[in-house]
C-alpha cells in the first residue's frame, strides 16, 4: 500500500475538522455523529420593536404614536444588539423599524396640525353678529 509522502500511519493524526469556526457554541453528538449548533439567543428589544410596531399600526392613532415612536428606538437598539451576529432577531428589528417611521411620520404631522389649529384658533377672534 503507497502512502503520501510525510504521512506516518503510526503516528495518530489531528481530527479534521469539517465544521467552520462559529461564534456559537458547537455540540458534538457521540451516538448520532452528528454536528448540532446551537442557536443564537434572540434580541428581546427587536421583538418589542416589532410587536409595538404592529400596535402602532392597529392602534396608535388614538395613543398619539407613542406606540409608533417606542418602535423606532427600540429598533435602532435592536439593530445595534444583532449587528455582530451574536444574537438573532435583525428581521424583527427592521420590522419595528419601519413599521414605527412609517405611521410616525404622519401622526406627527397630524399632532402638529391640531395643535397649531387650536392655538391659532384661540388667538383669532370670531366675528360675532348683532341680531
Amino acid at each position: 500500500m503507497s502512502y503520501q509522502p510525510g504521512y506516518d500511519p503510526t503516528r495518530p493524526q489531528p481530527p479534521i475538522s469539517a465544521v467552520p469556526a462559529s461564534p456559537h457554541p458547537v455540540h458534538y453528538h457521540p451516538l448520532l455523529s452528528q454536528v448540532v449548533v446551537q442557536a443564537p439567543p434572540s434580541s428581546g428589544t427587536a421583538t418589542a420593536s416589532m410587536v409595538l410596531g404592529v400596535l402602532g399600526v392597529l392602534g396608535g392613532w388614538c395613543l398619539f404614536g407613542l406606540p409608533c415612536i417606542l418602535a423606532v428606538i427600540l429598533g435602532h437598539v435592536g439593530l445595534y444588539e444583532t449587528r455582530n451576529g451574536m444574537k438573532s432577531g435583525r428581521g424583527m428589528a427592521v420590522t419595528g423599524l419601519i413599521l414605527g417611521y412609517v405611521f410616525v411620520g404622519p401622526m406627527i404631522a397630524l399632532t402638529v396640525l391640531v395643535f397649531f389649529g387650536g392655538v391659532i384658533g384661540a388667538a383669532t377672534p370670531t366675528p360675532t353678529s348683532a341680531p
